[in-house]
């Protein structure tokens, strides 16, 4: 467990807690950038958390939500006010509802991590900031303090798992809930190389390709929000043919892009694709959230090998950038 102290002034409205651990800076600040390690200590334990959306740059948002041992759910939010990787970021902190937005029932807080290289290894400084005493004593008394210890507890296990995290890993699905699996793979590359690479037709025809011995002879892109995209692939010397067709919802480029998708020449109901770019230390971590309409769907699209799919077109990215 990481030496940590905690300072709490009532007079400034703050809390500060300060831990050190033995592994370098950009490690730490890894931690907090990828949802699938910071899911794993971002709670106490009998709380897990999964992130449902984690959109580290100015801006962008987070959410989670964690389960207790009854079952019962807690929903939170964090809003980007000011990132500077790898040294500190700033966020809103709140209770969310379960659709990710905001709860007016519940106090939010502004809360502020530094980060720093020490003799040893490094530093985390989370500095969180009331607005009112009120808030503030409601917050402790609700355990504020002790889940940030709990949290900070469980950071040694995922810090020391560095390979499940680095580049090289294949592609992995993580089941979030019922309708959502988020995809996620590193890639050996820059945000501006993979997001290009996400956006210019020419290339996604030599990597988007899914299993050997097919072609993609259609990608109509979708540039602006409302605008809708195409894509088709065929079977190299055959007839067999299929795509996807759908509508770009949202994009803050280099780092997020939210589409729906629908196989064309179906009546079956569309996906929403959520796509976040993070860079990390080994590359670019892409990490895809996909909402079905029900498990039942998630499930048989799961079955198809679309993830063996995935794996190797971005392993031909990776080719492609080289």
């Amino acid at each position: 467990m990481p030496a940590i102290s905690v300072n709490k002034d009532p007079e400034s409205l703050t809390m500060s807690l300060i831990a050190d651990f033995d592994v370098p800076l950009r490690r730490l600040w890894d931690a907090y950038a990828d949802p699938r390690q910071l899911e794993r200590f971002w709670g106490p334990p009998t709380y897990p958390s999964k992130f449902t959306r984690h959109d580290m740059f100015p801006g962008g948002r987070s959410l989670y939500f964690m389960t207790g041992p009854e079952g019962d759910t807690h929903h939170g939010y964090w809003e980007y006010i000011e990132v500077k990787e790898p040294h500190s970021f700033e966020v809103r902190d709140g209770f969310a509802n379960a659709d990710g937005t905001p709860s007016t029932e519940m106090p939010s807080m502004r809360m502020v991590f530094n980060f720093e290289e020490t003799p040893t290894g490094s530093r985390m400084t989370n500095t969180t900031y009331f607005d009112t005493l009120e808030d503030m004593t409601k917050l402790l008394e609700m355990g504020a303090e002790e889940g940030a210890l709990e949290a900070m507890s469980q950071m040694d296990a995922v810090l020391a798992d560095l390979r499940s995290y680095s580049h090289g890993m294949a592609t992995n699905i993580d089941i979030l809930g019922d309708t959502q699996v988020r995809v996620s793979r590193v890639i050996r590359g820059s945000v501006d190389q993979v997001w290009q690479a996400h956006n210019d037709a020419d290339s996604m025809k030599k990597w988007m390709l899914g299993p050997d011995g097919w072609s993609m002879p259609v990608c109509e892109l979708a540039d602006e929000v409302g605008d809708t995209y195409r894509y088709e692939w065929q079977q190299d010397g055959g007839d067999t043919r299929f795509g996807f067709t759908g509508e770009l919802l949202e994009v803050e480029a280099p780092h997020r892009a939210v589409t729906t998708e629908r196989m064309i020449g179906t009546d079956g109901p569309s996906t929403l694709n959520e796509m976040t770019l993070t860079p990390v230390e080994s590359g670019t971590l892409v990490s895809l959230v996909i909402t079905y309409p029900d498990a039942e769907i998630r499930d048989m699209i799961l079955g198809t090998g679309m993830t063996d799919g995935m794996e190797t077109s971005y392993a031909r990215l990776e080719e492609v950038l080289a």
